[in-house]
């Protein structure tokens, strides 16, 4: 009786290959595609940031700009980050509380409050708020400039645009965070001594006190300290995705929400090589 014969192993034909090779060669297109573009982007905003640093050391500086943008960008964002602030504090607190209380810990919500807000939530959500409120209108406001061919205008009548748009918005975000950031940690503690008082029964000198003990001059530093890079990213990823505005009112869209989303994603990246750099200072 013959033996049956061993199925062969069919080898894929030249052209499966070279529509294999090709899938392989469109992905590496596109990656490459993607990372010279990111490379370009980060390119760009650097230059940015460089001429902007330069332009807040020569003439002509526009202080009136300057006051103007620290109210617009600056003042009117306090009520947002305040509220954010104040409920982040009482839900802290009420969740705090609820989870010490089987061990007797009440006494420590007031340390673990304020150190929390004051390192880390109070600059954070700070800078979320403002990004997404500053960052997007930053955005708006020079990409509709730059549509309209105003941006064009400023250079043909020889005033550069950087230090007219770009210098008084970052400058302005720059000094106004740590002043909003402190404000939010203010109403932050406030809003967790509410809670205490309120609903745990603990007295306020026995909350005040608490965050007296444990609360240090280097916390609040370190806290503060990064909100002025915070600022910097905000203002300058906001004013350079403005000035690469190609199209129309739809370009502006995509720009605005493309600021949004890079400054959150660089705030919270920046942090915690901030939070590394004051832990080893």
């Amino acid at each position: 009786m013959p033996r049956p014969m061993a199925p062969t192993q069919t080898q894929p034909s030249a052209t499966a290959i070279f529509y294999r090779n090709l899938r392989w060669l469109r992905f590496v297109d596109r990656f490459g595609r993607k990372g010279s573009q990111t490379v370009e982007y980060l390119g760009g905003l650097a230059e940015l940031v460089y001429r902007t640093i330069t332009g807040c050391f020569t003439r002509p500086f526009y202080s009136a700009e300057l006051l103007h943008q620290m109210d617009e960008l600056g003042v009117k964002s306090l009520s947002v980050a305040g509220i954010t602030a104040f409920v982040t504090g009482s839900v802290l607190a009420l969740q705090t509380a609820y989870s010490l209380e089987a061990f007797g810990g009440k006494t420590f919500i007031g340390r673990i409050v304020s150190l929390s807000l004051v390192r880390e939530l109070g600059p954070i959500l700070t800078a979320l708020m403002v990004a997404g409120r500053v960052g997007s209108g930053i955005t708006a406001e020079i990409g509709s400039m730059t549509v309209t061919e105003q941006v064009d205008a400023l250079r043909s009548m020889a005033i550069s645009p950087v230090r007219r748009l770009v210098v008084p918005r970052v400058l302005a975000t720059i000094m106004m965070m740590p002043v909003l950031t402190a404000i939010a940690d203010v109403l932050g503690i406030l809003g967790g001594l509410g809670i205490a008082v309120l609903e745990l029964r603990m007295t306020a000198q026995d909350y005040i006190t608490s965050i007296w003990q444990q609360l240090a001059i280097s916390d609040i530093c370190s806290g503060l300290g990064k909100t002025f890079f915070f600022g910097l990213e905000i203002a300058a990823i906001g004013c350079y995705n403005g000035l690469q505005v190609e199209g129309g009112a739809a370009a502006v869209g995509r720009a605005t929400t493309r600021t949004v989303v890079l400054a959150s994603i660089s705030i919270l990246v920046s942090d915690f090589f901030l939070t590394k750099l004051f832990l080893a200072i």
